[in-house]
């Protein structure tokens, strides 16, 4: 199951999506700092398959985990190579551009 929760601003659809066992979490490697902050992204407990729907409407996403990722790019919304991780969590956002 992941955490989804959906922000509309100004005309823009942000979707903040986490692994469920990730919430409240904080990751550290290096210099780079990863916190799954509880009011950002616990909105709704789902399925992985309803992430394609909430993707399809989004015009930015916060993903982190492996389920929410691993998603995202099967549904070819993030290229793999684009992939953070830290301390072995990915972490991926996309931003739909309209010209």
């Amino acid at each position: 199951m992941i955490y989804v929760k959906v922000y509309r601003v100004q005309g823009e659809v942000l979707l903040a999506a986490c692994d469920e066992e990730l919430l409240g979490k904080t990751f550290r490697e290096g210099e780079l700092k990863l916190e799954v902050k509880e009011r950002f992204y616990r909105g709704e407990l789902v399925e992985e398959d309803r992430l394609k729907e909430l993707l399809d409407e989004a015009t930015i996403a916060n993903l982190t985990g492996e389920r929410c990722v691993s998603k995202a790019i099967e549904l070819g919304y993030v290229d793999p190579e684009r992939v953070l991780r830290i301390q072995g969590v990915p972490h991926a956002q996309m931003a739909r551009l309209f010209f």
